[in-house]
């Protein structure tokens, strides 16, 4: 296994493995499982910059996904063991976007990139809202580098 370099702002946001279960009639992970794989990574990497289970509870706050781009690199099969690493590429006033790299662990792979722009709600008044201070403090701290982008 080789051991993966990436930039300081990527941040691990999910690892697992591959069941038979999540495969399709081929024996590659359907596409179902890698949306949902990325889908826990968003909200691990919402939770590192403040957009806790507890803040969105609270707070009546959501996010909501407004665009989702998938590019399908390598296939995965029962057994691969993923990691899948997120960067900030943008935080605007209501905004942020973000991309997942899906990696198979043992080749050291990309599988799969996921690139999602999100937006933050409050959720009395059904519409889109700024971030608090501090979640967009940490969020932009956690920015990628121009080059990463």
């Amino acid at each position: 296994m080789k051991k993966r370099t990436g930039t300081s702002a990527d941040m691990v946001t999910y690892r697992g493995a591959i069941y038979p279960w999540q495969c399709d009639h081929m024996g590659h992970l359907n596409i179902m499982w890698y949306v949902g794989k990325f889908d826990e990574a968003n909200w691990n990497l919402f939770a590192n910059i403040g957009i806790t289970p507890s803040y969105l509870r609270q707070q009546r706050f959501g996010m909501a996904g407004v665009q989702q781009n998938i590019t399908y690199k390598r296939e995965l099969m029962a057994g691969d063991v993923i990691e899948v690493r997120s960067r900030i590429l943008e935080v605007r006033e209501r905004v942020i976007r973000f991309v997942h790299e899906m990696r198979n662990v043992e080749r050291d792979e990309v599988a799969a990139i996921c690139e999602i722009t999100a937006v933050h709600l409050d959720r009395t008044a059904h519409k889109s809202c700024a971030f608090p201070p501090a979640v967009r403090r940490t969020a932009e701290k956690l920015l990628a580098p121009a080059g990463k982008r």
